[in-house]
């Protein structure tokens, strides 16, 4: 090989070896490794306890602009209701149909509602066909009410002051009749009698005569004048008794 020939191949080998470091594929002589230092790794805080209540809003603070708050007026309670300055009467009886009176007007038949009835005392009349009519007075004051009338129950007070004629003398007294019957209150107690209406075998009246005859059945008769000499309460006492015995008698309710 000629000394020509060598230096090609050196050139060849020199050029090679610097493009092969420019390309970065022949690794540079080992240098020193990096020092670490390894740092100190800080301590955790402990955990905190959670806030669970709300959070605090602040209020805005009110611009000039915004009007403030206004509270809203109380509630209007509409006004109690007046009282009332008349009666409402409504009035019913045992006996449907019965009619009905107000101060001797009539108003209709049981039960009959009647409004506007002034306040004060009214008579209330109530009567139907087969039954005696009953006439009271009540006390009326303003409001509703509601007045039932009985004509089936059987009312007798009844009462006349009379002289028993004996056959030798006589002796006062008064006779009493209620529903319970008829008693005659003296003070002579061998003539003094209690009985019941539906045992009054006897009952008469005689106007002429000035005397009323009892007899008692099974018992004995009593013949009863007027102190006055006159038969006018006598008459008027049992026409009101015999009514009702009648009506006792015969079954009437």
């Amino acid at each position: 090989m000629s000394r020509q020939t060598v230096v090609v191949i050196a050139l060849v080998a020199v050029v090679g070896l610097a493009a092969i470091w420019g390309l970065g594929l022949l690794a540079p002589a080992s240098e020193p490794a990096p020092v670490v230092t390894e740092e100190p790794v800080p301590t955790p805080e402990p955990p905190q306890p959670r806030d669970t209540s709300a959070p605090t809003v602040a209020t805005p603070a009110p611009s000039g602009n915004t009007p403030p708050p206004t509270t809203p007026p109380p509630a209007t309670l509409p006004p109690p209701p007046a009282a009332p300055t008349t009666a409402t009467l409504t009035i019913d009886s045992d006996v449907a149909g019965a009619q009905v009176f107000i101060d001797n007007k009539f108003v209709g038949t049981a039960p009959a509602t009647v409004p506007d009835v002034a306040p004060g005392q009214r008579k209330i009349n109530v009567q139907a066909e087969g039954f005696d009519s009953v006439s009271e007075f009540f006390e009326i004051t303003p409001g509703p009410r509601t007045i039932t009338v009985s004509l089936r129950t059987i009312r007798l007070d009844q009462k006349v002051a009379v002289t028993h004629k004996h056959r030798l003398g006589s002796c006062e007294g008064t006779l009493i009749a209620t529903p319970a019957g008829l008693r005659y209150q003296t003070d002579n107690a061998n003539d003094g009698f209690t009985a019941a209406l539906t045992d009054l075998e006897n009952f008469e009246v005689d106007y002429l005569q000035n005397n009323l005859k009892v007899k008692i059945r099974g018992g004995r008769t009593y013949d009863f004048a007027d102190p006055s000499g006159k038969a006018d309460a006598l008459y008027l006492f049992h026409q009101e008794v015999d009514k009702i015995r009648t009506r006792l008698i015969g079954g009437t309710p």
